[in-house]
């Protein structure tokens, strides 16, 4: 194994880990704010009423931290690809 695999295994793992870490939190958020927002649904659904289906600030922030999170595996994803490529490259 040459300083080349090395590097790109390190790297990856680095990455992976960076890349967790940055999706974690607000993945964590937007499934807890989606969670409250299907209670409110089921709540509304059970009174009777009709939903307000307008954008709201819940929505603006359940889209900003899905593309956090999104980011974040995005990173990880690249980390897996960097790990792989330094099992794969010859030394």
């Amino acid at each position: 194994m040459g300083a080349i695999n090395l590097v790109l295994i390190v790297s990856g793992v680095a990455l992976i880990a960076f890349g967790y870490q940055r999706a974690r939190g607000p993945w964590s958020r937007y499934q807890a704010l989606r969670e409250e927002d299907r209670n409110v649904a089921r709540y509304e659904a059970w009174r009777g009423g009709a939903r307000d289906t307008s954008t709201s600030g819940a929505s603006i922030a359940m889209a900003i931290l899905r593309r956090r999170a999104q980011v974040g595996a995005a990173i990880a994803i690249v980390g897996f690809v960097l790990v792989f490529a330094g099992f794969a490259v010859p030394g």
